[in-house]
Formats: structure tokens, C-alpha cells, sequence
């Protein structure tokens, strides 16, 4: 069976950015933009964290404390003028003691349930000790629950839907005892394309990030540009202005993962996040790095080839990972979930094992 036939793949191409096929590209091209990124008003998200702190703490600690298990929770969140609906998941290991926090972002057509179920992630982060959230994207803000990953307000820090994800970030942070060291952000296709517009807006708030057959920062600014990156690869990354001259910007190391036969979102993006990273690092060099190596596993699973970036010091700052036969696909995901292949490498195992060899 096909695991694809499900949604198909002219649906999945459109669906990443959030429209379904249409009779024509005129009237794709023509289509107009509806949604509207409301700013983040800091001060009442501000007070609405500090009240629902001082109601639920009590009550968290407690159950938390004499349960002993692991929880899987629907919530919802205001920022601003807009709710955020999420699911966390908290391992059986909690006990108020301060964990690192995961944040998930599924692509188009999914929802936090099938992300979870996919990807394995709260299996892994029950094993770990690691908090998970997953936010999910509205069918109000889009038909098809795609992140708006190409639109210019989502890619800044004080707007859209980049904004309302750090401010559920540190909603969670502060509602649970998370390190704040170790927050993390990863995602897969349009959420693996919002994951790159947090790291790249956010680097303060995000130790590392992962994406899964995403898209660079600024290679698109609207449908038809999205449409055109997503098909050859080829966009020009736009990297904003973060810092005044002279301040020091971080850069959040990043580990990606594509498939050489993805006809989704072509191969070439994953190429042009590393180089988005590496332009980001600026002292990390283009050539091809020392340590790489191609892994070929029994027939039956996903051959792979691994690199891995380090900075002149030697710090580890990046890995990139193609998955070889892999369509457009979580690896190593599972057929409960949709858009998975199992026959790759783990890419959820990896990824907990990268953030946890680049956390300080």
C-alpha cells in the first residue's frame, strides 16, 4: 500500500502552503491573502501568564507529584487577540524537577495527535525525560492546518504566527519548570520551514533546532515565490536584521533531514538551510566537511549519507542528513502517523541525541 494515496501529491505540494489545487495558476497567483498577523501584545500575555500561574501551579505540583505518570494534554493559550490551541506531553519522570522542552510543529494536513503518532516523539521523550508541545495550526488561519511559513509577518519577531509560537514557548516554560537552556524547536515540511523562521528570529529563546524536509529563511515572500522554491530549490535566502552593528547575534545550530527523492519539496532546500546556517555562523567554511560518511544499511531500509558541520573551534554547529530513496516523508516515522517511513533512519532519535550533545 501507498502510504501517500491518503492526501496524494499534488495535494501535499499545494497544502504547504495552504491551498488546494485550483483550475488554473491564474487563479493561484491571483489568490488573495485573508489572514491578518496581529502584533503580540507582550503586557496582557504578560498578565495572563501570571494569573493562570498562580491558579494551576498548586494543583500541577500536586497532581504531577502524585501521579507518577505520564500525561498527554489539550490546552489552549491567548497571545494577544489570538488563541493558540496546543498539546503537551509530560513524561512519567516529572516531578517539578526542571526538564528540557521540545517544540513540535507538524506540517500541512496533520495535527498534534498525528505528529506525535508519526514521529514517535513522546515515546522518545518518555525515555529522555523531555517535555513536548505541539501547537496547532487553525483551519480559521488556514484550510488545510498549514503553517504560513512564507508569508513576510511570520517571518519577523513581533508578529504573526513566529510571535504567538515563541510566546507559547515561554508560556510553557514558565507554567512548567522547564531549563531554560535546553528549549528546542523542530518541525517537518511547513512546520519544519516555521521551525527555520523561529531559529532564525528567536536565538535566544531556541538551544537548537531540527527540520524535516523544510525550506529556508526568506526564499519566499508570498504564494507563487513559495511555489518556486519549493520546486527547484533555488529561491534566495533573505536573512533579516536582528542585532544593531557590532552586537554579537547567536546562531542556533540545526540538524536537517531530506529525502534525495522527494518530488514534494525539492532536496536542494535541505542544501540551502546549511548554507543559510553557515552564512548565519560566518566562520564556518563551505567546503565539504571532514566527517561525513554514507551509511548503507540491509536492502530493505534507506540508505543515508551524514555530515557534520563544526565551527573553527570544533564545536559541533550543524548535521545534515539525505535520506536516499526517501519520498516526502518523516524518517524512521511510523505508519500510524501520516507522511512517515519507517524504513529510514530514526530521525527523531537523532535529533534528540543532536540536541542533547549541543546543549551547554
Amino acid at each position: 500500500m501507498n502510504i501517500f494515496d491518503p492526501f496524494g501529491p499534488a495535494n501535499t505540494f499545494w497544502s504547504l502552503f495552504g491551498y488546494a489545487p485550483l483550475s488554473s495558476g491564474a487563479q493561484f497567483i491571483g489568490d488573495t491573502e485573508t489572514a491578518v498577523a496581529h502584533p503580540v501584545d507582550r503586557q496582557r500575555v504578560e498578565e495572563a501568564e501570571e494569573a493562570f500561574e498562580k491558579r494551576t501551579a498548586a494543583r500541577l505540583e500536586e497532581r504531577f507529584v502524585s501521579t507518577g505518570s505520564q500525561q498527554w494534554l489539550s490546552q489552549r493559550f491567548d497571545a494577544g487577540d489570538d488563541t493558540q490551541c496546543f498539546k503537551i506531553f509530560i513524561p512519567s519522570s516529572y516531578c517539578g524537577q526542571p526538564l528540557p522542552l521540545i517544540v513540535m510543529l507538524h506540517g500541512a494536513q496533520q495535527d498534534p495527535d498525528d505528529f506525535a503518532a508519526g514521529t514517535g516523539m513522546n515515546d522518545v521523550a518518555e525515555d529522555e525525560g523531555y517535555i513536548v508541545v505541539y501547537p496547532e495550526q487553525s483551519e480559521s488561519a488556514n484550510p488545510l492546518r498549514c503553517w504560513n511559513w512564507f508569508r513576510p509577518a511570520n517571518q519577523t519577531r513581533e508578529y504573526g504566527e513566529t510571535a504567538t509560537i515563541a510566546a507559547l514557548t515561554r508560556h510553557v516554560m514558565e507554567t512548567y519548570n522547564v531549563d531554560g537552556a535546553r528549549v528546542y524547536v523542530a518541525g517537518m515540511s511547513a512546520g519544519g520551514a516555521m521551525a527555520v523562521n523561529l531559529a532564525v528570529t528567536h536565538p535566544e529563546l531556541y538551544a537548537a533546532a531540527a527540520i524535516h524536509s523544510g525550506i529556508a529563511f526568506g526564499v519566499a515572500d508570498e504564494q507563487l515565490s513559495a511555489l518556486c522554491a519549493m520546486n527547484d530549490g533555488k529561491g534566495k535566502i533573505r536573512l533579516p536584521e536582528l542585532f544593531p552593528e557590532g552586537q554579537t547575534q547567536r546562531t542556533v545550530p540545526l540538524i536537517v533531514f531530506h529525502g534525495d527523492a522527494d518530488d514534494t519539496v525539492h532536496p536542494r532546500n535541505g542544501d540551502q538551510i546549511v548554507a543559510m546556517n553557515q552564512m548565519l555562523y560566518g566562520d564556518v567554511g563551505c567546503d565539504e566537511p571532514a566527517d561525513s560518511m554514507r551509511i548503507d544499511p540491509e536492502a530493505t531500509l534507506h540508505a543515508y549519507t551524514r555530515r557534520v558541520f563544526r565551527d573553527q573551534r570544533g564545536a559541533l554547529v550543524g548535521e545534515q542528513w539525505l535520506i536516499h530513496g526517501l519520498d516526502h516523508a518523516w524518517s524512521g516515522g511510523h505508519p500510524d502517523g501520516t507522511y512517515t517511513d519507517l524504513r529510514g533512519p530514526s530521525a527523531t532519535r537523532e535529533i534528540v541525541r543532536f540536541f542533547r550533545q549541543v546543549s551547554p
